[in-house]
């Protein structure tokens, strides 16, 4: 079982990190992060919302610096 949970795990990291480090607008890119947590289930709708703008605002963030 744990290694189902690792396995889920991972495949859902790695499925936002190629919608992060995907060129893409703001907006485009909040869009695609909701969509991929909800097909995995990984977060409540209500709280769906605040994590995809600081998960955004994060990635918007690391840009700049580069």
């Amino acid at each position: 079982m744990k290694g189902l949970l690792t396995f889920l795990a991972g495949a859902a990291v790695g499925a936002v990190a190629t919608a992060l480090l995907t060129p893409t607008t703001g907006e485009d890119l909040r869009a695609r992060i909701k969509v991929i947590l909800q097909r995995k289930g990984l977060i409540a709708a209500d709280d769906m919302d605040d994590l995809v703008e600081m998960i955004a605002t994060e990635v918007e963030q690391n840009k700049k610096l580069k």
